[in-house]
């Protein structure tokens, strides 16, 4: 099972930051294969947003978003290939969870190949995570 590096920014959560950051990458010459947007309370009750991006160019998306002065930070994820069914993502966390491996964030993106979706997870430990899940394996994403 292939692991990859997502890039994490954290903003005030407010308008304009979704698009600026994907101006950035797009200019860049960055394809976006995947991202995740989430919304929380900081300190002080200011919204916060936390964007995650897997992307086809990791070097050149580092260079960008350093060269606009981005913040950002990289975890590792898993990537995992699903029967796109009813129970399949409830399977994964189970096996998880009896590995007493918390998920901290996950998404999915539609796979091209049909009846597969891709699932992207970012775990407490990574590489018990892949142990367990063999099965679910992606050779290319």
């Amino acid at each position: 099972m292939p692991t990859t590096t997502q890039l994490v920014i954290t903003e005030q959560s407010k308008p304009g930051v979704l698009a600026r950051v994907a101006a950035v990458l797009g200019a860049a010459g960055v394809n976006i294969k995947a991202f995740s947007a989430a919304e929380g309370m900081g300190v002080a009750k200011i919204r916060k947003g936390t964007l995650r991006f897997v992307v086809a160019d990791l070097e050149r998306a580092r260079v960008a978003l350093k060269a606009e002065k981005i913040p950002f930070r990289e975890e590792p994820a898993l990537v995992l290939s699903l029967d796109n069914k009813p129970g399949a993502l409830s399977e994964v966390a189970q096996h998880l969870k009896e590995a007493k491996i918390n998920i901290t964030s996950g998404y999915y993106t539609p796979s091209r190949q049909g009846g597969k979706a891709i699932v992207i997870l970012t775990v407490s430990n990574t590489k018990k995570a892949m142990d367990i899940l063999q099965e679910e394996s992606l050779d290319v994403f």
